[in-house]
C-alpha cells in the first residue's frame, strides 16, 4: 500500500509539475488607457516580431491569452495583412478610463471563438464586395454593375440590429431591402460617394472611376476583416489616373479605416473630396474642420429610422463644404503615398445604438471614436 501511495504521489506530482509547465508566463501585456473614458471591446495591434522577441519557441496552434487578474482568455486573431508571415497579433479588449490591464501570454490550446468580422466578393449580384462585424455592413460595387440601369458607385450601408454575421443569409434570400428583424438595406447611394468615399475634384467637379475591377482579401476574421479593391485607369482632367482602396473592419466598432493610394505619372498633388450624399429633406450636419470630423444624422425614412454617417480625417485642419449632393472634407494627395481615413455608419434603430438615439449622440460618438484614434491604447510588452 505504501509503495502504491507513493507512486500515486510522484505520478500526480508529474501532472502538476507538467500543469505548472504549461500554464507558464512566456510573455507579459501591458495595455493602459490615458482617456477619461471606457475603452470596451477594441482592437489592439501588437507587432508579432515583439511577441516572437520574449516566447521565440510559441507554437501559433497552442497558446492563449489571458487576463492576469481573472485568468478569463482574451480573443484574439494573427493578422497576416496579405502577407505570408503572421504581422500582428490582434486582441479586442475592454479598458477602464485612466487604467490599465495586464496580460499573460502561456502555453495551451485557445477556445474557439465565434467570428465577428466577415467579407466576400459577391460574384451572384453583380460583382458587389460586401462586409460586415457584429455592429454594421457595407458594400461597394462592381464592374458587372456598370452597364446596368442601377448602377452604383460610393459606399453603401447596410443597417443592422443583429450582432450576428448576415451578408450571406440576406444575398441567399435577395429579400434585404425589408427588415425581418436583423436589419435591411434602404440607405441610397445611386452615382455619389454614398456613406464616405473618395474621388479626384478638379475645377469644382467630382471625377468618378468606375466601379472596382479587381479584389483580395487580406484577412477574414474572427476580429479583423481586410481587402483591396483595384480601380481602373480613368480620365481625370486630362490625366491618367488609378486607385487601390484597403479597407480594414474590427470588430465591435461602427467605422472602417480606408487607405487609398493614387497613382498617376507626373509629381504634382491631385486634390481629391471625401463625401457624403445629402438627403433633399432637412439633416443635422456637423462640420469640424479643426479635428477633420464630418458627421450627418440623416432625415427619417419613414418606418426604416435614421441613419448616421460620418467620416474622420485625422491629420485634420481641412477645407469643408457642401455641394449639390454632398457634405465634403477637402484634401490632396501625392502619386504613390497613402491616405488614411475613416468612415463609419449607426442605425437608431440598431441593438444597444445609444449612439444612435439622436443626432446629438452620433456626433458626440464620432467624437469620442476621434479621441481614441489620437490617443491609443499603449502597449507594453515584457
Amino acid at each position: 500500500m505504501k509503495k502504491i501511495s507513493v507512486l500515486l504521489f510522484l505520478l500526480f506530482g508529474t501532472v502538476l509539475v507538467l500543469s505548472a509547465q504549461t500554464n507558464a508566463v512566456k510573455a507579459s501585456i501591458s495595455i493602459s488607457n490615458s482617456l477619461d473614458m471606457e475603452r470596451t471591446d477594441e482592437l489592439v495591434a501588437i507587432s508579432w516580431t515583439s511577441i516572437l522577441s520574449k516566447y521565440p519557441s510559441i507554437d501559433t496552434a497552442n497558446f492563449k491569452v489571458v487576463n492576469a487578474a481573472n485568468n478569463q482568455e482574451v480573443p484574439f486573431q494573427l493578422e497576416h495583412a496579405g502577407q505570408k508571415a503572421i504581422q500582428n497579433l490582434l486582441l479586442q479588449v475592454s479598458v477602464a478610463a485612466k487604467a490599465s490591464i495586464r496580460l499573460s501570454v502561456v502555453a495551451g490550446k485557445p477556445e474557439p471563438i465565434v467570428s465577428k468580422t466577415y467579407g466576400r466578393y459577391v460574384p451572384e449580384r453583380y460583382d458587389d464586395f460586401a462586409w460586415e462585424n457584429d455592429k454594421v455592413a457595407y458594400r461597394m460595387y462592381g464592374k458587372a454593375l456598370e452597364t446596368r440601369p442601377d448602377n452604383a458607385f460610393g459606399i453603401d450601408v447596410w443597417v443592422k440590429r443583429t450582432n450576428k454575421l448576415v451578408i450571406n443569409d440576406w444575398y441567399k434570400t435577395a429579400d434585404y431591402h425589408k427588415d425581418h428583424g436583423d436589419g435591411m438595406d434602404y440607405y441610397s447611394v445611386g452615382l455619389t460617394l454614398g456613406a464616405g468615399d473618395i474621388a479626384p475634384y478638379v475645377m469644382d467637379s467630382v471625377y468618378y472611376s468606375k466601379n472596382y475591377h479587381h479584389w483580395k482579401v487580406l484577412d477574414n476574421g474572427p476580429l479583423r476583416t481586410s481587402f483591396q479593391l483595384g480601380y481602373d485607369a480613368w480620365d481625370v482632367a486630362g490625366k491618367s489616373i488609378s486607385v487601390v482602396k484597403t479597407i480594414s473592419l474590427d470588430a465591435g466598432s461602427r467605422f472602417n479605416k480606408i487607405q487609398v493610394v493614387y497613382s498617376y505619372n507626373d509629381g504634382e498633388n491631385l486634390p481629391v473630396v471625401i463625401g457624403i450624399v445629402k438627403r433633399n429633406e432637412p439633416g443635422a450636419v456637423m462640420m469640424d474642420e479643426q479635428q477633420g470630423i464630418m458627421g450627418y444624422w440623416e432625415p427619417e425614412h419613414g418606418a426604416d429610422g435614421v441613419t448616421g454617417v460620418a467620416t474622420i480625417y485625422p491629420s485634420g485642419d481641412v477645407k469643408m463644404n457642401t455641394d449639390r449632393l454632398h457634405l465634403l472634407t477637402h484634401a490632396s494627395v501625392k502619386a504613390n503615398e497613402p491616405l488614411v481615413y475613416y468612415n463609419g455608419s449607426i442605425w437608431s434603430k440598431a441593438n444597444g445604438a445609444s449612439a444612435g438615439g439622436s443626432a446629438k449622440q452620433w456626433f458626440t460618438y464620432v467624437d469620442s471614436f476621434n479621441q481614441k484614434l489620437k490617443q491609443p491604447l499603449k502597449v507594453i510588452i515584457q
